[in-house]
């Protein structure tokens, strides 16, 4: 999804700075982005975000390198803790249900990792998706009063 919106947004906008978030334990393309060449997971990676547990291919590594500016990793205890958090806090605030893979980037902007961002970012947008949560998992929807039975 990454290389697609580099795309776009770099089209319309190539002074935009686009970031990319992924899990520590997925973190193909930020290996990718440090060795400058395509560096896919070993191993099925470990996390929660289970929508981002495939490496980056051939196809998108190439647009990756050139149009994305950073990427951004977030471990699993800040997924779960501001991601999951997020999920909670993304309803709450904007009656949007996300997937804990769009906790990841929620995580991220919250980490103190991404504080560090040149000071120029002024404005951040962060892709909100849902087509893949899990209701069960999601156990602050039964503390909700009114809830259907």
């Amino acid at each position: 999804m990454i290389a697609g919106m580099a795309v776009a947004i770099k089209a319309l906008r190539p002074d935009v700075k686009v970031f990319a978030a992924e899990p520590r334990n997925a973190d193909d393309c930020y290996q990718s982005k440090v060795r400058g060449e395509l560096t896919p997971n070993l191993h099925l990676p470990d996390t929660i975000a289970d929508a981002v547990k495939t490496s980056i291919g051939p196809n998108t590594w190439p647009i990756i390198r050139d149009l994305v500016d950073d990427v951004v990793t977030v471990s699993e205890e800040e997924i779960k803790r501001l991601g999951w958090g997020a999920t909670r806090l993304v309803w709450e605030r904007m009656k949007l249900l996300i997937e804990p893979t769009a906790g990841v980037g929620v995580a991220a902007v919250l980490s103190e990792q991404f504080q560090a961002v040149p000071r120029d970012v002024e404005n951040v947008c962060i892709v909100l998706c849902g087509g893949n949560v899990d209701l069960s998992s999601l156990t602050w929807l039964t503390d909700l009063p009114g809830k259907a039975e």
